[in-house]
């Protein structure tokens, strides 16, 4: 292949559901839902078999984490709200989250791969874009090896698209799932990607993708084809030209090997709406250990902040957010609480409330943190 580049994208496959499958084996074939919580762990029976919870079952307001290919043929995908779910596939085995053991086996695989590509851009717990070009081996062979690798480091299958850039290699990632391995060259641009539905190119949103709808651009080579100038009149300039580009095929983006993460976050959906002052306890509870997941997080990533952050959403779906900036980095679970419950002093807390959420940003290395002065522990001593 006379490519300038050879670049890789590899995204695990369901990676949330399969790691789950590994650890009840008895599962596979059967529509399985991740994002149940601790009251939906597997229970074992006296004759040494595993009890699970059904779908039909839930009862509250949490969000579909991923689901298996057997869960998604019945219309159950991630981000569907679970009461959802539960109606189109009641059967389905609901699974609570375990995102430690997710982000152990996103080590394994990553580690498989960089031992033979180092060239690596991390995307994602589940997903690696990869730069071949410097290797020796032919293409396909080069891909079944990576995949050979992660499935012997895991267990798992993932799948790979390669391409002579990101965007073609991105898309064909997604051509052949589950287990796929496929190769896109320019050549195979009109056969391979203008049939598409425009949404499958990355960075093309559901706004946009209405939009060029209503013109009549339905595929992507119907995107190829249009009037620059249309284009222009509805995009802008500058989106316009990104648009043309990418139904050609052409990007020219390189492979980033030092990712910095932009901030760290968790947050909840609670079961119930609670309200700030009848149920003062328990969300006390939960904000704390919020902060201290996310410390959790900054620790293992070795990171530090200066920003903290809080979001709320209502009852009636109005989301509010607040931040403070603090004098040097900190990633200490106390500073972080002091430090967000003083945003939350910010915010009317008059009205019931139905998520909570905590980030920081601002992030720097912790070593280098501690090199410009002290890692900031014990701010807002009073709040």
């Amino acid at each position: 292949m006379d490519w300038p580049r050879r670049i890789a994208h590899l995204d695990m496959d369901a990676f949330y559901a399969s790691v789950e499958l590994l650890r009840y084996p008895e599962l596979r074939g059967l529509p399985v839902v991740i994002g149940g919580g601790a009251r939906h762990q597997p229970r074992w029976l006296p004759d040494g078999t595993r009890e699970f919870s059904r779908l039909r079952d839930y009862v509250g307001r949490g969000v579909i984490t991923t689901s298996t290919y057997e869960a998604r043929a019945l219309g159950v995908f991630s981000a569907m709200g679970t009461m959802k779910a539960a109606a189109l596939a009641p059967d389905a085995i609901l699974l609570p989250v375990d995102f430690d053991s997710y982000r152990k086996y996103s080590r394994l695989f990553k580690a498989a791969v960089a031992a033979i590509a180092p060239q690596i851009e991390d995307r994602g717990i589940d997903e690696i874009y990869i730069d071949l070009s410097a290797l020796e081996g032919e293409t396909r062979a080069l891909a079944q090896r990576i995949k050979d690798a992660v499935r012997e480091a895991t267990g798992l299958s993932c799948s790979i698209g390669v391409a002579p850039n990101k965007l073609l290699a991105k898309i064909c990632s997604e051509l052949d799932k589950p287990n796929g391995l496929t190769v896109v060259g320019y050549d195979d641009v009109p056969a391979r990607i203008w049939p598409l539905p425009v949404r499958k190119v990355n960075g093309i949103g559901p706004k946009a993708e209405q939009k060029l709808v209503a013109l009549g651009i339905d595929t992507v080579g119907q995107l190829a084809a249009a009037e620059p100038a249309l284009l222009q009149h509805h995009f802008g300039l500058n989106y316009a030209e990104w648009l043309q580009r990418i139904a050609h095929g052409r990007d020219e983006r390189a492979i980033s090997t030092s990712h910095e993460p932009k901030g760290v976050s968790r947050e909840t959906t609670f079961a119930r709406d609670l309200h700030a002052k009848r149920d003062r306890s328990e969300l006390s509870d939960i904000f704390t250990r919020l902060c201290q997941k996310v410390a959790e997080d900054l620790a293992r990533k070795r990171y530090a902040g200066r920003t903290v952050g809080i979001k709320l959403r209502y009852a009636d779906f109005r989301t509010v957010t607040r931040d403070v900036t603090l004098p040097s980095p900190t990633a200490d679970a106390a500073a972080i609480r002091r430090a967000a419950g003083e945003c939350l002093r910010r915010v009317p807390l008059d009205e019931r409330l139905r998520l909570l959420g905590v980030r920081m940003s601002a992030l720097c290395p912790l070593d280098e943190a501690a090199r410009s002065g002290p890692v900031q522990g014990d701010l807002f001593a009073n709040v």
